[in-house]
């Protein structure tokens, strides 16, 4: 089993350097507050007249453009989307770094790929969080931290190791637990894990139910809720305790239907295409499809996105979020949507 580092394994390295965070979105927020909350020095990279500029000084954060960030840092972490890192990287990372420093990425994609190529003698590393910014920041206000992945690429310094593992420790990720993984190894299996189960096998599989039933003839939104609606509960259930204690939670039927029409859905056929899309993702036939898409203008993406807004499942998922709102702002004692018995 792979060794779990805590925050009783880790220096406080970190809050000796100055750190840069570019990009304010989902992971900068919570990685530039999380770090400044655990003592650093930081400060937040964006382009000139970036609209993120004015929430990130109204939480008390210096900002600079990115190019002064990078030059003004010890660490410098990139989360920018994937598919803009190697054109700000060349223009605004690359000459501006010195020998002393560390360039960390939250996600290997550009690193295990080539898109982007840092400099032997510059430490480099990964520090990838398990999940959304908003909940990394969220758990660390609770007290407690969201688990993460740790690589050393570069190790230059011969202290990258050390320090990268302090900055994953300064997000608060010591209090869940940290894993050392690699560049190429984080970033096969993220890639896999979104297409093969959690973003593209899921977002199938919930249409395909819904589409199933609908084309049955039962009512949409009987159909939206039982197979879009009630996920959450399940996942919530697996996320506290794995499938025995969401199958302990279910009634026996539910159990029974798991276990006999699970295997039909998901056989041979289905793993055997898994592994087709493991496979284009290690020889980076995915990786050369998405690089080629953002050069082109995104413009197939763009249409994929606008298509999939269109769906009968997402115009229905929408009313009924609508309604459930309506039914938690409705005041005390209104009988809205049932009776009152």
């Amino acid at each position: 089993m792979a060794r779990v580092y805590r925050e009783g394994d880790i220096g406080n390295e970190i809050t000796q350097r100055k750190i840069a965070i570019l990009g304010y979105g989902s992971q900068g927020h919570a990685h530039a507050l999380n770090l400044k909350d655990s003592g650093c020095e930081v400060t937040v990279g964006l382009y000139e007249g970036s609209a993120s500029r004015p929430k990130a000084e109204q939480e008390g954060l210096q900002v600079m453009n990115t190019a002064d960030a990078v030059r003004w840092s010890d660490v410098t972490m990139i989360l920018l989307p994937d598919e803009k890192q190697p054109a700000v990287y060349r223009s605004e990372v690359e000459p501006n770094l010195s020998e002393d420093m560390l360039v960390l990425f939250a996600h290997g994609f550009n690193i295990h790929f080539n898109q982007i190529k840092v400099p032997p003698e510059v430490d480099l590393g990964l520090v990838a969080p398990k999940g959304p910014g908003h909940v990394l920041r969220r758990l660390y206000v609770d007290g407690k931290g969201m688990p993460a992945l740790f690589a050393v690429g570069n190790d230059a310094s011969r202290e990258a190791r050390d320090l990268i593992l302090s900055y994953a420790r300064g997000i608060g990720s010591g209090r869940a637990g940290i894993i050392e993984t690699t560049f190429a190894e984080e970033t096969e299996t993220d890639l896999f894990g979104e297409q093969a189960v959690l973003c593209g096998g899921l977002t199938a599989l919930l249409k395909a139910g819904f589409d199933t039933l609908v084309d049955a003839g039962y009512q949409p939104e009987l159909a939206y809720y039982e197979c879009v609606n009630e996920l959450k509960l399940i996942v919530d259930l697996i996320y506290e305790g794995g499938l025995a204690q969401m199958r302990y939670s279910i009634s026996n039927t539910a159990e029974y239907g798991d276990y006999t029409a699970g295997p039909k859905l998901i056989d041979e056929g289905v793993r055997e295409r898994m592994r087709g899309i493991l496979a284009d993702i290690q020889s980076g036939k995915f990786a050369k499809e998405w690089v080629l898409e953002n050069q082109a203008g995104g413009a197939s993406f763009l249409a994929m996105r606008r298509q999939e807004a269109e769906l009968p499942v997402e115009r229905f998922g929408a009313e009924l979020r609508a309604l459930a709102a309506e039914g938690v702002k409705a005041p005390a004692g209104s009988t809205q949507g049932g009776d009152t018995q």
